[in-house]
Protein backbone atom coordinates (compact mmCIF):
# COMPACT_ATOMS: atom_id res chain seq x y z
CA UNK A 1 0.00 0.00 0.00
CA UNK A 2 1.69 3.76 -1.10
CA UNK A 3 1.56 6.32 1.57
CA UNK A 4 -1.60 8.02 -0.49
CA UNK A 5 -3.81 4.59 0.09
CA UNK A 6 -2.38 4.71 3.39
CA UNK A 7 -3.94 7.89 3.71
CA UNK A 8 -7.39 6.76 2.76
CA UNK A 9 -7.19 4.03 4.72
CA UNK A 10 -6.61 6.10 7.50
CA UNK A 11 -9.45 8.42 6.95
CA UNK A 12 -11.38 4.98 6.53
CA UNK A 13 -10.50 3.55 9.45
CA UNK A 14 -10.96 6.64 11.76
CA UNK A 15 -14.92 6.54 10.41
CA UNK A 16 -15.32 2.91 10.79
CA UNK A 17 -14.10 3.62 14.38
CA UNK A 18 -16.82 6.37 14.97
CA UNK A 19 -19.70 4.12 13.29
CA UNK A 20 -18.99 0.85 15.49
CA UNK A 21 -19.19 3.56 18.63
CA UNK A 22 -15.64 3.19 19.80
CA UNK A 23 -15.03 7.19 19.35
CA UNK A 24 -17.22 9.84 19.14
CA UNK A 25 -16.52 13.37 17.77
CA UNK A 26 -12.49 14.23 17.71
CA UNK A 27 -12.02 11.55 20.30
CA UNK A 28 -9.20 8.87 19.13
CA UNK A 29 -6.40 8.35 17.11
CA UNK A 30 -4.76 6.09 13.73
CA UNK A 31 -1.47 6.11 12.70
CA UNK A 32 0.31 3.79 10.22
CA UNK A 33 4.04 3.13 9.90
CA UNK A 34 5.12 4.58 6.17
CA UNK A 35 8.49 4.01 5.58
CA UNK A 36 11.03 5.39 8.23
CA UNK A 37 7.69 7.22 9.97
CA UNK A 38 4.42 7.42 10.43
CA UNK A 39 0.87 8.80 8.62
CA UNK A 40 -1.41 10.03 11.75
CA UNK A 41 -4.77 11.69 11.70
CA UNK A 42 -4.45 15.45 12.71
CA UNK A 43 -5.31 16.82 15.64
CA UNK A 44 -8.77 17.40 16.26
CA UNK A 45 -9.65 15.00 13.54
CA UNK A 46 -13.21 14.49 13.07
CA UNK A 47 -14.23 12.10 10.27
CA UNK A 48 -17.18 14.37 9.31
CA UNK A 49 -14.45 16.91 7.36
CA UNK A 50 -11.35 14.25 7.53
CA UNK A 51 -9.72 14.11 3.90
CA UNK A 52 -6.77 11.81 3.03
CA UNK A 53 -4.60 15.02 2.33
CA UNK A 54 -5.66 16.00 6.71
CA UNK A 55 -3.49 12.93 7.27
CA UNK A 56 0.22 14.14 8.35
CA UNK A 57 3.00 12.47 7.68
CA UNK A 58 5.61 12.57 10.72
CA UNK A 59 8.97 10.91 11.59
CA UNK A 60 9.68 8.57 14.41
CA UNK A 61 11.61 11.21 15.92
CA UNK A 62 8.47 13.59 16.01
CA UNK A 63 9.24 15.72 13.14
CA UNK A 64 6.36 16.97 10.95
CA UNK A 65 7.22 16.32 7.37
CA UNK A 66 4.85 18.32 5.70
CA UNK A 67 1.44 20.38 6.35
CA UNK A 68 -1.00 19.86 9.06
CA UNK A 69 -0.29 19.45 12.61
CA UNK A 70 -0.48 15.81 14.10
CA UNK A 71 -2.49 14.01 17.02
CA UNK A 72 -2.34 15.87 20.40
CA UNK A 73 -1.30 11.55 20.90
CA UNK A 74 1.69 11.04 18.47
CA UNK A 75 4.29 10.76 20.79
CA UNK A 76 3.07 7.49 21.77
CA UNK A 77 1.97 6.55 18.59
CA UNK A 78 5.86 7.62 17.12
CA UNK A 79 7.44 5.72 20.40
CA UNK A 80 5.31 2.53 20.03
CA UNK A 81 5.89 2.63 16.02
CA UNK A 82 9.69 2.79 17.29
CA UNK A 83 10.36 0.42 19.53
CA UNK A 84 8.00 -2.37 18.54
CA UNK A 85 8.80 -3.35 15.09
CA UNK A 86 5.79 -5.98 14.90
CA UNK A 87 3.98 -3.51 15.02
CA UNK A 88 2.48 -1.41 11.73
CA UNK A 89 -0.51 0.09 13.38
CA UNK A 90 -1.75 2.46 16.31
CA UNK A 91 -5.12 2.72 17.20
CA UNK A 92 -6.57 4.63 19.98
CA UNK A 93 -9.77 5.36 21.23
CA UNK A 94 -12.14 6.29 23.81
CA UNK A 95 -14.69 3.23 23.53
CA UNK A 96 -17.27 3.05 26.42
CA UNK A 97 -16.28 -0.05 28.37
CA UNK A 98 -12.60 0.24 28.16
CA UNK A 99 -12.91 3.88 29.47
CA UNK A 100 -14.92 2.27 32.72
CA UNK A 101 -12.32 -0.07 33.32
CA UNK A 102 -9.50 2.54 32.84
CA UNK A 103 -11.19 4.46 34.98
CA UNK A 104 -11.14 1.91 37.97
CA UNK A 105 -7.59 1.30 37.03
CA UNK A 106 -7.95 -2.60 36.37
CA UNK A 107 -6.92 -4.81 34.15
CA UNK A 108 -8.60 -7.08 32.09
CA UNK A 109 -8.02 -10.77 33.74
CA UNK A 110 -8.26 -13.96 31.57
CA UNK A 111 -11.59 -14.34 32.07
CA UNK A 112 -12.27 -15.37 28.62
CA UNK A 113 -9.82 -16.87 26.08
CA UNK A 114 -9.63 -14.55 24.13
CA UNK A 115 -7.49 -12.23 26.09
CA UNK A 116 -4.65 -14.72 25.31
CA UNK A 117 -4.65 -12.83 21.86
CA UNK A 118 -3.23 -10.03 22.84
CA UNK A 119 -0.28 -11.65 24.76
CA UNK A 120 -0.38 -13.10 27.89
CA UNK A 121 -2.95 -13.62 30.59
CA UNK A 122 -4.00 -10.05 31.07
CA UNK A 123 -4.87 -6.64 28.92
CA UNK A 124 -2.76 -4.45 31.84
CA UNK A 125 -3.96 -0.87 32.76
CA UNK A 126 -1.21 1.33 32.26
CA UNK A 127 -0.04 4.53 35.45
CA UNK A 128 -1.89 7.25 34.68
CA UNK A 129 -0.17 10.43 32.73
CA UNK A 130 -1.24 13.39 31.38
CA UNK A 131 -2.67 13.25 28.01
CA UNK A 132 -0.34 14.73 24.69
CA UNK A 133 2.81 14.10 27.24
CA UNK A 134 5.56 12.04 26.75
CA UNK A 135 4.96 10.37 30.11
CA UNK A 136 1.88 9.29 29.01
CA UNK A 137 4.23 7.79 25.90
CA UNK A 138 6.73 5.94 28.84
CA UNK A 139 3.81 4.55 30.41
CA UNK A 140 1.98 3.34 27.33
CA UNK A 141 5.19 1.57 26.21
CA UNK A 142 5.67 -0.11 30.17
CA UNK A 143 1.98 -1.44 30.11
CA UNK A 144 2.79 -2.71 26.36
CA UNK A 145 5.21 -4.88 26.75
CA UNK A 146 4.36 -8.30 25.53
CA UNK A 147 1.25 -7.34 24.52
CA UNK A 148 -0.59 -5.67 21.44
CA UNK A 149 -3.17 -3.90 23.71
CA UNK A 150 -3.25 -1.93 27.22
CA UNK A 151 -5.50 0.45 28.93
CA UNK A 152 -4.58 3.76 29.48
CA UNK A 153 -5.55 4.78 32.90
CA UNK A 154 -8.58 7.21 33.28
CA UNK A 155 -8.31 7.89 29.28
CA UNK A 156 -9.14 4.98 26.97
CA UNK A 157 -7.13 1.88 25.52
CA UNK A 158 -4.18 1.40 22.83
CA UNK A 159 -3.96 -1.02 20.31
CA UNK A 160 -1.43 -1.96 18.47
CA UNK A 161 -1.54 -4.44 14.86
CA UNK A 162 0.35 -6.05 12.34
CA UNK A 163 -1.17 -3.92 9.61
CA UNK A 164 -4.30 -1.59 10.05
CA UNK A 165 -6.94 -3.98 9.42
CA UNK A 166 -5.61 -5.97 12.28
CA UNK A 167 -5.57 -3.06 14.80
CA UNK A 168 -8.85 -2.39 13.87
CA UNK A 169 -10.08 -5.74 14.39
CA UNK A 170 -8.62 -5.89 17.89
CA UNK A 171 -9.66 -2.75 18.60
CA UNK A 172 -13.24 -3.67 18.20
CA UNK A 173 -12.47 -7.03 20.07
CA UNK A 174 -11.00 -5.44 23.07
CA UNK A 175 -13.89 -3.23 23.25
CA UNK A 176 -15.70 -6.26 23.21
CA UNK A 177 -14.67 -8.12 25.74
CA UNK A 178 -14.44 -4.85 28.29
CA UNK A 179 -18.18 -4.70 27.87
CA UNK A 180 -18.88 -8.77 28.51
CA UNK A 181 -15.86 -8.80 31.87
CA UNK A 182 -18.30 -5.47 32.71
CA UNK A 183 -21.04 -7.58 32.42
CA UNK A 184 -19.48 -10.47 33.98
CA UNK A 185 -18.99 -8.30 37.18
CA UNK A 186 -22.38 -6.95 37.63
CA UNK A 187 -23.53 -10.97 37.31
CA UNK A 188 -21.54 -11.43 40.41
CA UNK A 189 -17.90 -11.91 39.12
CA UNK A 190 -16.55 -14.38 36.51
CA UNK A 191 -14.54 -17.43 36.82
CA UNK A 192 -10.62 -17.01 35.94
CA UNK A 193 -8.88 -19.41 33.58
CA UNK A 194 -6.01 -20.28 35.67
CA UNK A 195 -1.93 -20.16 33.72
CA UNK A 196 -2.08 -23.48 32.54
CA UNK A 197 -5.66 -22.85 30.79
CA UNK A 198 -4.14 -19.48 29.13
CA UNK A 199 -0.96 -21.15 28.32
CA UNK A 200 -2.42 -24.06 26.26
CA UNK A 201 -4.79 -21.15 24.45
CA UNK A 202 -1.48 -19.26 23.70
CA UNK A 203 -0.13 -21.98 22.42
CA UNK A 204 -3.12 -22.59 20.02
CA UNK A 205 -3.17 -18.72 18.75
CA UNK A 206 0.19 -19.57 17.75
CA UNK A 207 -1.05 -22.38 15.38
CA UNK A 208 -4.18 -20.53 14.39
CA UNK A 209 -2.07 -18.30 12.22
CA UNK A 210 -4.20 -15.52 12.04
CA UNK A 211 -2.65 -13.60 15.23
CA UNK A 212 1.46 -13.37 15.96
CA UNK A 213 1.56 -12.73 19.11
CA UNK A 214 4.59 -10.86 20.84
CA UNK A 215 7.73 -13.16 21.65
Amino acid sequence: MDADQTRGAIVDAVRFLEEKGLNQGSTGNVSVRNGDGALITPTGGRSSWLKPDSIVDISLEGEVRGPGKPSSEWCFHTQILKTRPEANAVVHTHADSCVALSCLRKPIPPFHYMIASFGGSTIPCSRYEPFGSSRLADAALEALEGHFACLLANHGMIVMGKDLQHALDLAVKLETLARQYLLALQAGGPVLLNETEMAEVAERYRNYGLIPLPA
